[in-house]
């Protein structure tokens, strides 16, 4: 087991579904977490947002030493929740174990796809 790598809490500022777009390749923002114990880790989501009161997520459970990435345009099926497109947000992420985590975003709605993606803050 790596103690080292990872934390507890990581936050995403900057979260947003883009428009559907690309019907063939939807906008979509994703959450990748990695767990590199040698247990599974249990991962709660928090939702915050400019005008409504935050809401958590179901628990999901990452297996020992796997990744898991989330389509967040399919929040509904995999954390309970459903978020709308084009509604600004923010992200918490709490696991019981250290985790890793990455947040991306695609935007099909122009010529040239829009492609960001950058780490959680874990203070």
């Amino acid at each position: 087991m790596n103690k080292e790598i990872g934390a507890y809490i990581w936050v995403i500022p900057d979260a947003y579904l883009p428009p559907i777009g690309d019907e063939k390749l939807p906008g979509h923002e994703s959450t990748c977490i990695l767990n590199l114990n040698n247990k599974p880790a249990h991962v709660i989501f928090t939702f915050y947002f400019e005008d409504k009161e935050p809401v958590k997520s179901e628990e999901i459970i990452i297996g020992a030493e796997r990744t898991l990435h989330l389509r967040l345009d399919n929040s509904e099926t995999l954390l309970g929740i459903k978020l709308e497109r084009s509604v600004p947000f923010s992200i918490k992420v709490e696991s019981d174990l250290k985790i890793v985590v990455q947040h991306s975003r695609m935007d099909t709605r122009q010529p040239n796809l829009a492609y960001m993606s950058t780490m959680g803050y874990s203070g």
